[in-house]
């Protein structure tokens, strides 16, 4: 699928490079589109004899399913995204076991208060990273795996850490900054090619997951205390959280997409 061919100007022109990037942008989120999607559908249903977060875990291994039999997720989309459901199921049994967030209705499928589903959310993250590398032929220029994995990694275990430790989170946000201080992402829009800097498209997927966090928790995929007795905006101190957590995800990305600037898979 592609945008129509009649819209006004040459390939390159700005009208057409910026309906285009938004374009493959939402074809990238996809599998969190469908995943919301379903979560958000699931308040509706009658009540049944299966809980809905059992129901959930069931419609993501279907998604799962269905993106990789078309083709639109490979074999190496599909083990990365099972390192961030596992990583997500991680993090998520920490923070709800320390109450940052909880998962009040029942399921079978359920352990120490999360639900398995749960990790899917982080998936769809995942999905996203790996989609738009096919979909935009990313390439990092003068990336620093090592050290960016290592920030990556301390930025991730502050995230536990910081409930009996210091938060070193903006000195973490100044180290991931000068690490890719010099690492530029390389992507195709409708046959031209563009670069920003790495820094700055974790700012800006990071704005984007905000955003999604807000329609995530309106929809009930989980609940934050202050969102007990009726739906509120997440906090905008979440929008610096997941620009320094997407840095785990595309650093677990690169390592898998090392030396090629896209892995074979179907371009929905």
């Amino acid at each position: 699928m592609s945008l129509p061919s009649s819209l006004p100007g040459p390939p390159s022109s700005p009208l057409r490079q910026l309906l285009g990037f938004g374009w493959m942008q939402t074809r990238a989120c996809a599998f969190a589109i469908a995943l919301l999607s379903g979560v958000a559908a699931s308040t509706l249903l009658p009540d049944l004899p299966v809980a809905r977060y059992d129901l959930l875990v069931v419609y993501g291994v279907l998604l799962t399913l269905l993106f990789w039999t078309r083709g639109w997720e490979s074999n190496r989309d599909v083990a990365v995204i099972a390192v961030c459901h596992v990583i997500g199921l991680a993090f998520e049994l920490v923070k709800v076991s320390l109450g940052s967030w909880s998962y009040p209705e029942p399921a079978v499928l359920k352990f120490a208060g999360v639900p398995l589903y749960g990790g899917f959310l982080y998936a769809a993250v995942g999905s996203y990273v790996c989609r738009a590398w096919h979909l935009a032929d990313l390439e990092l220029v003068r990336y620093r795996p090592r050290a960016t994995a290592l920030v990556a990694a301390a930025v991730y275990a502050n995230f536990f850490t910081h409930h009996w430790l210091p938060d070193v989170r903006w000195p973490l946000a100044a180290l991931l900054a000068a690490v890719t201080a010099r690492t530029w992402v390389r992507f195709t829009v409708r046959g031209v090619r563009h670069r920003m800097p790495l820094a700055l498209s974790f700012v800006l997927i990071g704005f984007f997951l905000w955003l999604a966090e807000n329609l995530a928790t309106y929809v009930g995929a989980w609940r934050y205390p202050y969102q007990t007795h009726g739906w509120q905006p997440v906090g905008v101190e979440k929008f610096g959280a997941w620009a320094l957590l997407i840095s785990v995800t595309v650093v677990l990305a690169a390592a898998a997409f090392s030396g090629r600037r896209t892995a074979p898979a179907a371009r929905a």
